[in-house]
Order: C-alpha cells, then structure tokens, then sequence
C-alpha cells in the first residue's frame, strides 16, 4: 500500500526526485573521494616533507568539500520540495474523496479519524518521503562504495565489515520489526483521544450544565493515557537502537584500530592507509545506520498508508450514474415516494418501510409522528443522502438515483435539523445557498427567515461575523440564518427537516407566512413536532413505527386517525396544564 501510494503522489515530482538523487549521488562519491586524498596527504605528503604536495592536495579536498556542501545544500532543499508537494497532494486527494462520502461512510469512519488521517498520517509518510529523497541514494552509494575503496586501502582488513555490517544491520532490524505492531496501535489510539477531544469541545456546555468535568477529565486522562503508554512503548524500543548502534560502532572501531595498529608495526599498512580505512568504516557503518533510521520511519509510515488507502478505497454509496437523466421541462419539485423502505447496514428491521405519498409543487406537505418514527430518515431519502434499499423516490418521474447529484442538490433547499454554520461571515454562509448572491438578495432572504432584524441591528450587517458552527448566536438566531441559506438558493423543493424547533410561536408563524409567499410555486416538505406548525398544510403524513399510518389535511386526520389525534390531544393537553407548552414554546433555549 505504502509502494502504491509513493508511485502515484510522488510521480508528479519524478524530475525533483531526479535531481535529488544527482545531487546525492556527487556528494556521497565526493565524500568517499576524500579519505584517499586525506591518505595521500599523510603518507605522500606529510611523511615526505613534500610542502607543495600538501598545499596541492589541500586545495583539491577544499574544492572536493565545496562541491559536497553545494550538492548537499540543493538535494535538501529539493527533498523538502518533494516531501511538502507529496504531503500537499495526498491531502488534497484525502479531502476530495471524503467530500464524496454519504453519511454511511462517514460514520463509518467517523470524524475524528478521518482528522487523524488527513493530518497525522500524512505528515507520517510525508517525513519518509523526505527522508528517502535524501537517503535513498545516499545509503547505498557509500556503503558499497565504501566498501570498495576500504578493500582498495587494504584487504586485510576487510573482514571486519563482514562481521560488523551484518551485526548491526540484523539488531536493528529486530528493533524496527517489533515496533510495527505498536505503532498501529498508536494511530487508533490518536483516533480515540481525537475522538473524545472533539466530543469534549462541542458538548461543553451540556458538561459544565450536569457538571460533569471530573467524569470527562478522567475520559480524556484515560485516552491520553494509553497514547501515552504506547508512545512509551514504541520509545524504549526506538531508544534501544542508539546504544546497540553505537555499541556496534565503537567496538568495530576499536577492533580495526587495534589490528591495523598490528598491520602497521608488521610493515604491511601505512598510517594514512589505516585513517583512510577508518573513515570509510565510519563512512560504511553510517550507511548502516541511515538506512536504519529510514526503516525506523516505515513502520509506522506503513500503518499510516494503510489507514489512508482505507479511505481512498472506499467507494461513496451515493454517486452520480454514468448516464444521468433529468426532465425535459427542468425540475418542477414534484416528489414521490412508492413504497420506499430503507434499512441501515447490520439493522434488525427497516427503519421505515414502506412509504408512499406524493408532494406536489405549490403545495405543503408536512411529516409528523413521535420520536424516532423514521421523519428524518425520510428528508435524507428524499434529498438523497441515502438510497432506498427498497421501492423508489421520484422526482419529477425520474428516480433521484438517476439524477446527476449536483444537479439534483443544486434543486434542493435543505434545513437539517441542526442549523450548521460556518465559520466567517452571515453573507459567506448565505453564499452557500447562491454563490452570486447580491446583497438585496440576501436581505430578501434574511427577511423572508426573519433574521434581517438582529443582523440589520449589527454594525458589520452582513459582514457579522459567525464563529465556528455558529456557536456565537442561539438556537433561534442559527435556525433562521439556515433558512436564509436555503431561501437565497428558491429551490423546486424545500426541506424543513424540524426547521422551526428553536423559534417561538410569534416568529414562527412569521417566517411561515412569508415562506408561503416565496414557495408559492414549490414544494414544501415540513417535518415538525408543533401541532400549530402544520396545521395549515396543504397535506400531513403521518408516520408511527416506520409506517405512513395516515395521510391527509388536519381535520380529516382528527376524525379517521387515531394516532394524530392523540398527538394533536398531547398538545393540547400540554398546553392547557398551567399554559405549560406555550411556556416552553416561547422560551425554548436559543430562542429569539
């Protein structure tokens, strides 16, 4: 996975890599030009007298030394173009590919480790990529030329590398391979701590309300934990490898001095000889040790990659076809369900089943029923953010799973039921509904969600900032700006999936009457829990379990279902004892 992922994100840099691998193949044979020209300074120079000799052998070391420090200087500074494009690319590729996922595969995944692996894992095979640019030629060249020239020095010596090469390269490749399994690890366990932090953040008021911080202290001591243990883990391995190389290093050194010292006084070795074969050691065993470092990095490199293929691999369920149709006419929002059915993957039983009615434009359709009943899982068929497993939804005769998805999307006005906002300005997240929206569109549309007065009350108007999903306005402020959102765009159809939970009775029947204004030729899909939101609609589904158990206008329904009756009672009882449910109605947190 981690070869497949190099190939494709590296291939547009080949020409830096080329140059990298250039650079560092004239710095490493400079450097192994070195220690014999050091050689022949001492033994033909130094020993000799020969000053001249010295001086010109010095100026060819200090020319040799130049070019290495160039060639360096450009292979580094090539490598980091290359690891920073890759990371850049990989990315960039990540954020695509999940941008196409359906909610299935994103919760699958779910938002935390999709971070984890956007960011962290990429920065993991980012640094390897680096690092092989500058190592990967570098490693090879100068352990074999090393090697070569050693012999060339002396071969008598050359026995010593056939013991303290292979040591030091099987020690430290038992330290890496045991690390592997704890670096997989140590990537989910980020996912975890990723996982509780995000919850942590987002849900901190419901903490400090149910003063809950000791409990999620000790939740997030607990994941930061077991990072923590684990990193431990792989350091001590990781740890291990200095001592055991340096071990290695020193006593070779010290065996190859103490011999060649013997070489020496047996007349068969020259002192310059003897440095030179020194350095080359030195020069063989770094080779050992750069690539170790290298392997050092692939362990965990390699879990990475495997993470990040994961989520390349994942094919969206939600895809446009490969021969999308649309209507002739353009899409006019008329919208059918024929016996749609959906079940989630691994489910028991459907989660609603069965389910036919038709919405057509011009008109108000509302969808009510208890908690959990299937209304929300209607809105994400209709707007298709899942696919029926069963029967079809028809927009326009044509089944929403042939549309082309942008196409499709682009005819949609969506409220979910928790108004997102994002962070930047009141007229960058109404861009989102049209992205040439001028300014007396926009103030159309704040008017007609009745959010124009709070805004008009700021100084900045439609530059008012909005924090991150949209945490600086209450419930209320955030439901109407999303209305807004969705009004700008005037969709085929409208989706108001528990839109108006967050408003109090007087705003919300104003941003009902004006909405009935703008969609007079639309379809408008309401799902709703307040009796006084659905009263007027044109036609009320309602569903139980899953299943349409009646459809009709309001006061049909009160006469031939007995369930709507007794959700319509519900109310009416609520708000009877004490005026309970106006209360609450009209002071509902965030409301304004």
């Amino acid at each position: 996975m981690l070869l497949a992922l190099l190939r494709q994100y590296v291939r547009p840099y080949r020409w830096l890599v080329a140059a990298v691998m250039t650079l560092q193949t004239i710095s490493t044979l400079a450097s192994l030009y070195l220690p014999t020209v050091n050689a022949a300074i001492i033994d033909d120079g130094v020993a000799k007298g020969d000053t001249g000799l010295i001086a010109q052998l010095g100026m060819v070391m200090l020319a040799v030394t130049g070019l290495q420090v160039l060639c360096a200087i450009g292979a580094v500074y090539f490598g980091s173009r290359t690891g920073m494009g890759f990371g850049r690319d990989l990315r960039s590729a990540m954020f695509h590919h999940v941008t196409t996922f359906s909610a299935r595969e994103t919760a699958r995944f779910g938002a935390p480790s999709l971070l984890t692996r956007t960011t962290n894992d990429v920065q993991q095979i980012q640094v390897l990529v680096q690092m092989t640019a500058t190592t990967l030629v570098t490693a090879p060249i100068m352990c074999v030329g090393g090697i070569i020239m050693a012999i060339h020095q002396d071969a008598g010596l050359s026995w010593l590398l056939l013991v303290s090469v292979p040591v030091l390269a099987v020690s430290n490749y038992w330290i890496v391979s045991r690390m592997l399994p704890i670096f997989r690890s140590m990537q989910r366990l980020i996912d975890g701590i990723n996982r509780v932090l995000r919850e942590q953040l987002s849900g901190i008021r419901v903490i400090r309300a149910f003063a809950r911080e000791p409990f999620e202290k000790d939740r997030f001591a607990e994941a930061n934990q077991a990072v923590s243990d684990t990193a431990l883990a792989a350091g001590r391995w990781q740890a291990l490898m200095l001592p055991v190389t340096t071990l290695t290093i020193n006593i070779s050194s010290v065996a190859l001095i103490w011999f060649g010292g013997l070489r020496i006084d047996g007349g068969r070795m020259q002192v310059g000889s003897l440095i030179a074969f020194l350095s080359y050691f030195m020069q063989i065993l770094m080779a050992v040790l750069m690539a170790t470092l290298l392997l050092l990095l692939l362990p965990r490199a390699s879990v990475c990659a495997e993470r990040i293929t994961e989520v390349l691999s994942t094919q969206a369920a939600i895809t446009s076809p490969a021969s999308p149709r649309r209507p002739a006419t353009g899409i006019r929002g008329e919208l059918v369900l024929d016996g749609a059915t959906f079940r989630y993957p691994g489910a028991e039983r459907p989660v609603v089943e069965d389910v036919s009615f038709t919405a057509a434009p011009g008109s108000t359709t509302a969808i009510v029923g208890c908690t959990g009943s299937g209304k929300s899982t209607l809105v994400a068929l209709m707007c298709r953010l899942y696919d029926v497993t069963d029967g079809a939804v028809r927009l326009d005769g044509v089944d929403v799973r042939d549309y082309d998805t942008e196409y499709l999307w682009s005819a949609l006005g969506l409220v979910p039921q928790r108004g997102y906002l994002f962070s930047g300005t009141v007229a960058d997240n109404l861009y989102y509904g049209k992205a040439d929206a001028t300014d007396e569109e926009m103030w159309a549309a704040l008017r007609v969600a009745a959010a124009d007065d709070f805004v008009r009350a700021h100084p900045d108007g439609l530059r008012m900032r909005v924090a991150q999903g949209g945490i600086n306005f209450s419930g209320g402020q955030r439901q109407r700006l999303a209305i807004a959102r969705a009004v700008i765009r005037r969709p085929a159809v409208y989706l108001f999936d528990d839109a108006f939970s967050a408003l109090d009775v007087h705003t919300d029947a104003r941003v009902r009457s004006a909405l009935r204004e703008v969609s007079a030729d639309a379809t408008v899909i309401i799902v709703a829990q307040r009796i006084s939101t659905v009263t007027q609609a044109d036609q009320v589904v309602v569903v139980d379990g899953g299943r349409v158990v009646g459809a009709g206008t309001h006061d049909r329904l009160l006469v031939e279902c007995p369930v709507y009756a007794e959700f319509v009672d519900s109310q009416s009882i609520g708000a009877g004892v004490g005026g309970q449910q106006t209360f609450h109605e009209t002071t509902a947190p965030g409301a304004s």
